[in-house]
């Protein structure tokens, strides 16, 4: 029996949504790799204590987000994607060109912003675990949230313009 026994499998069943969450995060796919490469290396070094834990993979989502944390305090902000141009009245706005569109606002918040969004309404997470995620205060995660909304509304606002009913076809 090595130290890493399991590894490799966990790895493989976790990796999808471990990647998504990344990209999330990131904005691009090659600054989501670097996140998610630098939480699965933390954990392969913890893998003998990890292992025994009820919920092991949230303790690689936690590296990831720690990550991303450093990188916007060490880098600032990460490079952006244009945003598509926005469809004309009438036109139906399929699935992939929605998620594209809502990729591309979300890598013209800053990463701090992005991070806050990712935690409170992709992950559906509290004010605050996703204050205990990030390491910061509730107020921040707070602040963050009503900020990065109002930005959101500023730079894309056709998405503002997308009814539930529209959003769940």
């Amino acid at each position: 029996m090595t130290g890493f026994d399991g590894f490799r499998e966990f790895v493989q069943a976790h990796t999808g949504a471990w990647s998504r969450l990344a990209y999330v995060l990131a904005g691009n796919h090659t600054a989501a790799e670097d996140l998610l490469q630098t939480a699965l290396l933390k954990a392969a070094k913890r893998w003998g204590r990890i292992r025994g834990y009820d919920q092991p993979e949230a303790y690689v989502r936690r590296a990831i987000y720690h990550a991303a944390v450093s990188q916007w305090r060490r880098r600032g902000e990460w490079p952006v994607a244009a945003v598509p141009e926005r469809a004309a009245p009438g036109d139906r706005i399929d699935e992939a060109t929605r998620r594209m569109a809502v990729d591309a606002a979300l890598a013209r918040l800053s990463p701090r912003q992005r991070a806050v969004l990712v935690l409170r309404f992709y992950e559906d997470r509290s004010v605050a675990e996703a204050a205990d995620l990030l390491g910061v205060t509730e107020g921040t995660v707070k602040s963050q949230t009503a900020y990065a909304l109002g930005r959101l509304r500023a730079i894309a606002p056709h998405l503002a313009e997308l009814t539930i009913e529209e959003v769940d076809r």
